[in-house]
């Protein structure tokens, strides 16, 4: 079958489809993806403006001519914390419904951990023993931690790259105070989590998500992305500490330059680091490994899961993309 994951998250709203069926690992055929920065977009009252509903819009029903020309028999389509948190979430959400037919679900923050944590957990399977897995979105930054394939501890931090920016950065390049504010911010947050992890012992393996951690690891000297996704990737606490102040003496358009980093995403590029840096020290991370399967890997395996044996029968009676990620 042919699956599409429509994933409307606080930079970009990201459609992958993929090949799939149960019991076996989801192969990417195509992905599309238009940047939005929602997370960027809300007006002072914390709501999604006129400019950004219309954009929200006209970009998901491209995304779906897209699922239908790829031959998609289903799409799965899901926000998260842009949409979740925004004051006027219900009324966007209605008019995506009304104007485009899809049904998004707003995922918690736990869930978005747990989804995850899922992803990255069958990814290394279960001779990584306790995982520990982090992941930095534009809004917010989630920490899962455990031993099975549903996490100990879940958690989620409002530390997304793109909130920060927007919120304590407007500089460029950025004043040191400034910087250092939101580095005292970033760890203050991060320090009221940590025993809970703490309690569970060391982790056997750490890994991380997300386009914010794939960048830090290139421009720390991992592989490019054209060399695949089984070559290994790490991100060592030494060179985030040496790429920090690095990041903040830059503007944005001299870090659109390091290799890896897009100049969408550049703006965010320094607040993510402080957010990883943070993250990484408090939670004792001399180095972790960057997990090719996400968020979006994570919400096809749970359909996956829910799904009786039968081929396209089983598909067609299978509940929607609503119901199932959510159980």
């Amino acid at each position: 079958m042919r699956l599409g994951v429509l994933d409307v998250g606080s930079n970009t709203v990201h459609l992958l489809v993929v090949d799939a069926h149960p019991g076996a690992r989801p192969l990417p055929a195509h992905s599309h993806k238009a940047e939005l920065r929602l997370a960027e977009l809300l007006d002072e009252d914390g709501a999604i403006g006129p400019l950004g509903v219309d954009r929200l819009v006209g970009t998901i029903a491209g995304a779906l001519e897209a699922a239908e020309d790829k031959g998609c028999e289903d799409v799965l389509a899901f926000a998260t914390s842009a949409v979740r948190e925004a004051s006027n979430a219900d009324q966007v959400l209605e008019r995506v419904r009304e104007e485009t037919g899809v049904d998004l679900t707003v995922l918690s923050g736990t869930e978005e951990a747990r989804l995850t944590f899922l992803a990255a957990r069958r990814w290394y399977g279960w001779s990584a023993g306790k995982l520990l897995v982090l992941d930095i979105g534009g809004g917010s930054l989630e920490i899962a931690y455990g031993m099975d394939e549903e996490p100990a501890v879940a958690v989620s931090l409002p530390l997304g790259a793109g909130r920060l920016t927007a919120g304590w950065l407007p500089g460029d390049p950025p004043d040191p105070a400034e910087v250092k504010a939101l580095r005292r911010h970033v760890r203050a947050r991060i320090a009221r989590s940590v025993g809970d992890f703490a309690r569970i012992g060391r982790p056997d393996h750490v890994v991380a998500t997300s386009k914010t951690f794939k960048q830090l690891a290139r421009i720390a000297g991992a592989a490019r992305s054209a060399e695949g996704q089984y070559v290994q990737r790490t991100l060592s606490r030494k060179a985030l500490e040496e790429w920090v102040p690095k990041l903040a003496a830059m503007t944005v358009e001299e870090r659109g330059t390091l290799p890896g980093v897009s100049e969408g995403r550049s703006a965010q590029l320094l607040a993510g680091a402080l957010v990883a840096e943070g993250a990484m020290d408090l939670l004792d991370v001399d180095e972790l490994e960057i997990c090719p399967w996400a968020l979006r890997e994570g919400v096809i395996l749970r359909r996956l899961d829910h799904l009786p044996s039968g081929g396209e029968a089983a598909l067609d009676r299978a509940p929607s993309g609503r119901e199932t990620v959510l159980d």
